[in-house]
């Protein structure tokens, strides 16, 4: 017969038997820790990542990047973070000294590598664009071929940091870019169905070039790539100007810029309003463009829409 003491260790026994057959999965409740710099590159991370990882953003929904004032809890956020991802391409102005100042020893992975820029002689177009960001755009992501790209490098960014996980990865991975191929095929269409002639659009500030050279509608801005400088008087007038010779039917506004511009040039030149577009990050979950792939698809139907009625 088992005395108390006994049974208790035969229990324990057993416990830690059982324990030890379990998958490592099972037995590692512990998710990696990464961090992304802003909303948009954050959804591309928990898509690819799932429920291994666990994500902190930086800059949240219809938060700007651009004028970003990282805070003593984004250092802390770094720190603990195994990876932190950025988009590159000067984008994130403020990154290098938030790495330096949190001493953080996590990985730092550009998602944008291997994108080819988009220079400012490559696309200005004779708009007069400004080019901040070291003369590259670094909205790569306005492009879902560039979307691609990111979305391998974060696949083996997560790989490289947690190799356990390397089926979970790719597995997430390959289904997020099936269906970034579906809304890609859904962009060519709608874009195909507005008139060559009408395929024309003001935003406030210059951020779907990458769109433009993959979709072809011209964009047209009166700020430059950058929302940190304010749009001449100048550049306003030239602006109206060129909507009325070339009667530009529409102007839109996006989540991270002062709507009063756009408002004042749609009042001068009769151009209607559109619906609010999302450029450099996402909206509120649950609002018009809650993920990446609500964005574009947003956007285009918001672009579709004005430019074909």
């Amino acid at each position: 017969m088992l005395t108390r003491r006994s049974a208790v260790s035969w229990l324990a026994g057993c416990l830690t038997l059982a324990a030890s057959s379990l998958p490592a999965a099972a037995q590692t409740a512990e998710k990696l820790k990464v961090v992304a710099t802003f909303s948009i590159l954050g959804d591309m991370v928990r898509n690819v990542g799932g429920e291994r990882i666990e994500v902190v953003t930086l800059v949240g929904p219809n938060g700007d990047a651009h004028v970003y004032s990282p805070t003593p809890a984004d250092g802390r956020r770094l720190t603990e973070a195994k990876i932190v991802f950025t988009n590159g391409l000067k984008f994130e102005g403020w990154i290098d000294r938030l790495v330096k100042s949190s001493g953080t020893k996590a990985a730092r992975i550009e998602a944008a590598r291997g994108v080819t820029p988009l220079k400012g002689e490559e696309s200005g177009h004779g708009h007069g664009h400004h080019h901040d960001h070291g003369g590259s755009d670094p909205h790569a992501w306005q492009s879902i071929g560039n979307a691609k790209i990111y979305v391998a490098n974060i696949r083996d960014a997560l790989i490289a940091a947690d190799a356990a996980g390397k089926d979970t990865y790719e597995a997430n991975a390959s289904a997020y870019l099936k269906q970034l191929d579906k809304v890609e095929a859904e962009v060519k269409n709608l874009v195909a169905s507005i008139p060559a002639e009408r395929r024309r659009i003001i935003t406030s500030h210059d951020a779907f070039r990458y769109f433009e050279t993959a979709y072809g509608i011209d964009f047209v801005s009166p700020q430059g790539v950058s929302t940190e400088s304010e749009a001449s008087a100048k550049d306003v007038a030239r602006i109206i100007q060129q909507i009325k010779r070339e009667k530009i039917a529409a102007v839109f506004v996006e989540n991270v810029s002062d709507a009063r511009l756009m408002e004042r040039i749609a009042k001068e030149t009769g151009a209607k309003v559109g619906s609010q577009v999302y450029s450099d990050a996402l909206s509120e979950a649950g609002g018009p463009a809650g993920t990446y792939i609500d964005m574009m698809r947003h956007n285009i139907r918001a672009f579709s829409a004005a430019l074909s009625s």
